[in-house]
């Protein structure tokens, strides 16, 4: 059965992201900044992390900002643009976005850095998938139900047979008892 829940656990792997953010853009020079963009890239609502740090010899501009856009692969829709909050989070700067996605496929990602010092954009494309693992969720969530399902009835089935038979030996010796009082012997063995 282990080997079946990690069949199963590696295919809900294989065919979704679930788990923490992934860089999709790392340490990537934009400017006078080295960023890296970490996404969550869920349908629903996908999340991005743009972290941003100093280039040799740069310094970050006040003014910065970031704009990510996006649109499928496809083509099917024209680019939308998200702004992003900044954020200083244990003395690193950060940019974050949410973005609605509509269906798992293939998208284009744009981030636009914008600042008084220059205007760039960097390009990348990220698969976005259901949250959790999608239709695998129940089958897989559901198997230490089953099992532990399963291990209460085996132990319910086992303590029945027990008691069947201390049942059969509790008449078989009150019949031996009541076959020696009818025959007057008080002792069985004579």
């Amino acid at each position: 059965m282990m080997r079946w829940l990690a069949f199963f656990a590696a295919v809900g792997a294989a065919l979704a992201h679930n788990g923490p953010p992934f860089p999709i853009l790392s340490d990537y020079r934009m400017g006078p900044c080295v960023i890296s963009l970490w996404t969550h890239p869920d349908v629903g609502t996908g999340t991005f992390f743009v972290l941003v740090g100093a280039a040799p010899g740069q310094q970050i501009p006040k003014d910065l900002t970031f704009e990510i856009g996006v649109l499928p692969v496809s083509g099917r829709l024209k680019e939308q643009r998200y702004p992003t909050e900044r954020s200083v989070e244990n003395g690193e700067l950060r940019y974050d976005a949410a973005i609605p996605f509509d269906r798992q496929e293939k998208w284009r990602i744009h981030l636009y850095l914008k600042s008084s010092v220059s205007s760039e954009m960097a390009t990348t494309t990220v698969e976005v998938t259901p949250p959790g693992l999608g239709a695998w969720d129940l089958l897989l969530f559901s198997w230490p139900f089953f099992g532990f399902g399963a291990i209460w009835l085996l132990v319910l089935k086992k303590r029945r047979e027990k008691r069947l038979v201390l049942k059969g030996g509790a008449r078989r010796a009150s019949a031996v008892e009541s076959a020696t009082a009818t025959r007057g012997c008080a002792d069985p063995n004579s």
